[in-house]
């Protein structure tokens, strides 16, 4: 992850956030899909995630930044942003995600921003705007999430 990554955590106590946060650094720092296409998680807290993912090497085959693409980055996104809001007891697992491609982008630098529009105990929905260099919409997305129990361990890489 960037140097500038900030991960906020619900309140809880002092050693417990600190764990928290380090299984988290570990999780988004070690193997999972975005790291493998360049995503860089910027703000982290549940109330907004911030992030970016080069379009070089996340195209399709005519040069354009590959849907798909835009989706992992929707997705990583709102998965943090509901892992945060569920907190150390529960897991963030996708259920439903919907991308709408307004523009292509054929080089630089996506951003994508959550934001939750539900939070709730069992389910927390984000949606996230994903912008080029021009600040540009490219994409909109929506990503629900079901927030299942955390198992013992299961946040550590």
């Amino acid at each position: 992850m960037s140097e500038q990554t900030s991960i906020q955590l619900p309140p809880q106590g002092a050693d417990e956030r600190a764990a928290f946060q380090g299984e988290l650094l570990a999780l988004f720092s070690s193997g999972y899909l975005g790291t493998h296409m360049g995503v860089h998680i910027l703000e982290a807290t549940a109330e907004r995630v911030v992030g970016t993912m080069p379009v070089s090497g996340n195209t399709q085959p005519y040069g354009l930044l590959h849907g798909g693409a835009s989706a992992v980055l929707a997705e990583t996104l709102g998965s943090v942003g509901s892992l945060l809001h569920g907190g150390r007891t529960k897991t963030a697992v996708g259920v439903d995600l919907n991308c709408t491609h307004h523009r292509g982008v054929r080089s630089g630098t996506v951003t994508g921003v959550a934001v939750p529009l539900h939070r709730g105990r069992s389910t927390a929905t984000y949606e996230v705007i994903i912008n080029d260099d021009e600040d540009r919409r490219v994409c909109t997305a929506r990503l629900t999430c079901l927030l299942r129990d955390a198992q013992p361990r299961e946040l550590a890489a």
